[in-house]
């Protein structure tokens, strides 16, 4: 297996000084993750929207049929994320972290303005649902990688020691969307009504994120190579090579899939199910989940770099254990506490320790999963990983638990799926645990 020590890579900015070096090293975090900021936002801001765009594009008999198909459109663009992950993947690879990530922008905004301009179903008729799933096919395509593209340039331009809290940057750029998403739902809910919500406001932030694109076009343009994948000797200089090497690592996919998809579950149950969730479940008022969801971001952002921290300083595996107990020991009850009195302090309460589940796995497990990848294929393999967990999980999280309390009856059943995801997780960081002990990893940490 071949392994690339990631290290301290200041001379690629050719820094005089070390505070000239910290000021370099935090542009590069600023405009890396500025485009990640606008991918989740594009990526998410349907889910926030669900409600409006069934009614728009997938009209049903049932308000239920109707929601699952819009659901369902939302999940898709998750199918296709692991197809990107391993062709923008592997042109990443080959050609360098800076390009993939300006290619990657390009295609999500291609996407999100497909969604934002297309009539709906009264207007041109089956042909608005189609082109709806085919953007959100691109979108999914641009996402399957982004990710990956990120965690891997922040990882490489890391200083030693600083690995995980510079690779939690990308998840907090994450949850900056979050709450600027949260933000402009709740102007939307204050200004306009729910019939002129319906009619055309979901399309608003849609075309706010379209607007964003050239400022992080021209920040991303500015991003330098990073040292690491400079120094590698050899490069694919094939995609073929490079799916050759992916899959010639299956067992470590396998394992980083299995990790990631406690990750995945938990965001998209907290962020872009909150509204549904909120409204359809326990019956708040918009205004309120839009709050709920607000403060999640929030609380994301803060416990995202702190389980970096933490993980920096006591490691990786120690943290995924930790919270993935928790998760199985307290999300039921939380769940059952919060639907047996709906109230808005109550899903706050219960979203915001659920963040906190968030923030400290991810923290810990998007480095882990960068070290273990092999150096060549460190791109593709690791959003390949991330890309399956996110497509078999995490993007239909809002329907399939959607589904569940439908067909049990239960509104507390999402905290079952979240508890399934965790005992997968947990079990992916023991197996990583025996990868490294046989020198998987071990270069690399």
């Amino acid at each position: 297996m071949q392994t690339l020590l990631i290290e301290d890579d200041s001379a690629v900015y050719g820094a005089a000084s070390p505070a000239g070096d910290r000021r370099a090293k935090i542009g590069a975090v600023i405009r890396v993750a500025s485009g990640n900021f606008l991918e989740m936002y594009d990526f998410i801001v349907y889910g926030y929207y669900a409600g409006y765009i069934a009614k728009t594009f997938f009209p049903a008999n049932s308000e239920f049929a109707s929601l699952m198909l819009s659901l369902m459109t939302f999940g898709v663009g998750y199918l296709m994320r692991p197809v990107g992950a391993i062709v923008l993947g592997a042109y990443i690879d080959r050609m360098g972290r800076r390009k993939g990530l300006i290619v990657t922008l390009g295609l999500m905004a291609f996407g999100t303005l497909t969604i934002a301009v297309t009539p709906g179903y009264a207007t041109i008729g089956l042909a608005a649902p189609i082109i709806i799933v085919v953007g959100r096919l691109l979108q999914g395509l641009s996402a399957g990688v982004e990710l990956g593209g990120v965690s891997v340039y922040l990882a490489e331009i890391a200083t030693r020691g600083r690995r995980g809290f510079y690779c939690s940057w990308q998840s907090a750029s994450q949850q900056v969307a979050v709450v600027f998403t949260a933000l402009i739902g709740l102007v939307l809910t204050g200004m306009i009504s729910t019939d002129e919500m319906a009619s055309y406001g979901w399309r608003i932030p849609l075309l706010i994120g379209c607007l964003i694109i050239p400022v992080i076009l021209w920040l991303r343009g500015s991003l330098e190579e990073t040292a690491a994948f400079q120094k590698m000797q050899q490069h694919p200089r094939r995609a073929g090579e490079v799916f050759q090497l992916v899959a010639a690592n299956w067992r470590l996919v396998l394992i980083g899939m299995m990790m990631t998809v406690f990750t995945t579950t938990c965001f998209y149950l907290i962020t872009a199910y909150t509204p549904t969730f909120g409204k359809q479940a326990l019956h708040l008022a918009p205004t309120q989940t839009f709050v709920v969801t607000l403060c999640v971001g929030l609380a994301n952002f803060f416990w995202l770099p702190v389980g970096g921290v933490v993980s920096d300083r006591v490691g990786r595996r120690p943290l995924l254990f930790l919270v993935t107990i928790l998760t199985l020991l307290t999300a039921y009850p939380a769940m059952s506490w919060l639907v047996a009195a709906p109230s808005f302090g109550r899903l706050l309460a219960v979203e915001l320790w659920f963040s906190f589940f968030f923030g400290m796995y991810n923290g810990a497990m998007v480095p882990l999963l960068v070290e273990i990848m092999p150096a060549k294929v460190r791109t593709a393999a690791f959003a390949f990983a991330y890309s399956l967990a996110t497509a078999i999980f995490g993007g239909f999280t809002p329907a399939i638990c959607t589904y569940l309390i439908e067909a049990t009856g239960n509104k507390g059943a999402p905290a079952l799926w979240l508890s399934l995801a965790a005992t997968i997780s947990l079990a992916g960081a023991v197996l990583s645990k025996r990868v490294a002990q046989v020198g998987g990893s071990a270069a690399m940490e």
